[in-house]
């Protein structure tokens, strides 16, 4: 398997500390100027049909989901007072069971909006719960364990990338991705990246036809010492983007903030190391179960079996060995 020699770990070997992703649900405000940015810094099409854009009949939308042309999807969930309430049930169940392990709040946080008010608002009859997703980029990564190709490969940076030139379209990684991220472009045509010209305000050309695509976490930048695209584009700092240690620091503190005013629905999602996918290097705050923003509760990547899976089948073959054995031998006697 490719995490086995790929895994983050390898990042300490490079002197590149991994980077990641904090995504602040609570103070998303669904502007998708992260979506505009991303597209237009990747040359990524856009999701409507020719005759211009529509937004989808269940919200304010018109990208739907993740997928090869979308890397970054706002998500537009409307809740009740019902809900909202139940929310803030199950987010104290959490905190009942010692989940989150939070230290005291009040600290600074790297990334804040200088001089803004942040506070999520005291909306107790409805709100909106914006979510800003992206590739997980996931710790254990079942995309690149199955890829076999190696058009996937671990970065200096702990990310996960697709090679382009090195894909061959097998869709093997799609069906490896417990989020349902990865997806391979269906119509355009190939192209080598030297090859492109793009004029911002102009629709990017399609390219890479049936070729796995995903967020890079904008590699090209990152190796510039550059933000993300999305991250440098969100006017409320929900998109942080830093070394992930102290993503997953500033996620735990401003949850501990959240829960002392009263907000017990603040939970974290993508920081446990310990999950099926070992962490991810895009964290979210959330506030509501991860089902309701369409994420996987309990992720697992399908790879993780395999050991066992291997061992059990050895010790299958041994057995039916044996028995062969045994049946030749008595056979012989006979």
């Amino acid at each position: 398997m490719n995490q086995l020699t790929e895994s983050p770990d390898h990042v300490r070997h490079t002197g590149h500390p991994r980077k990641g992703f904090f995504t602040d649900t609570s103070i998303c405000i669904g502007c998708k100027a992260c979506e505009v940015a991303c597209k237009e810094w990747n040359r990524n099409p856009h999701d409507s049909t020719d005759s211009g854009y529509e937004l989808l009949g269940s919200s304010y939308d018109n990208t739907g989901s993740l997928g090869a042309d979308t890397w970054r999807h706002v998500a537009f969930i409307e809740q009740d007072k019902e809900q909202i309430g139940r929310a803030r049930e199950s987010g104290r169940a959490l905190v009942s069971l010692g989940m989150p392990g939070l230290g005291p709040p009040g600290q600074d946080r790297a990334g804040s909006l200088a001089g803004a008010d942040t506070t999520p608002p005291d909306t107790p009859d409805f709100r909106w719960l914006m979510s800003s997703d992206v590739c997980k980029h996931c710790t254990n990564a079942g995309c690149l364990d199955v890829c076999p190709t190696g058009a996937l490969f671990r970065t200096e940076h702990g990310t996960v990338v697709v090679q382009d030139d090195v894909c061959n379209g097998c869709g093997t990684c799609v069906a490896g991705c417990p989020f349902g991220v990865i997806e391979r472009r269906s119509d355009g045509t190939a192209g080598p990246k030297t090859a492109r010209d793009f004029t911002p305000g102009e629709q990017a050309p399609t390219r890479n036809a049936g070729v796995a695509q995903k967020c890079t976490l904008c590699y090209d930048r990152i190796v510039d010492n550059q933000t993300p695209a999305c991250a440098q584009a969100c006017p409320t700092t929900s998109i942080k983007y830093g070394e992930r240690e102290d993503m997953v620091a500033t996620a735990k503190e401003r949850v501990a903030e959240l829960h002392a005013r009263g907000l017990t629905e603040a939970r974290l999602y993508g920081a446990n190391d310990s999950d099926g996918v070992g962490g991810t290097g895009s964290v979210f705050l959330l506030l509501d179960e991860p089902e309701v923003y369409g994420l996987p509760p309990d992720p697992r990547v399908p790879t993780a079996d395999l050991p066992r899976m291997f061992k059990r089948a050895g010790i299958a073959a041994a057995g039916m060995l044996a028995a062969a054995t045994a049946a030749f031998l008595a056979g012989g006697r006979a």
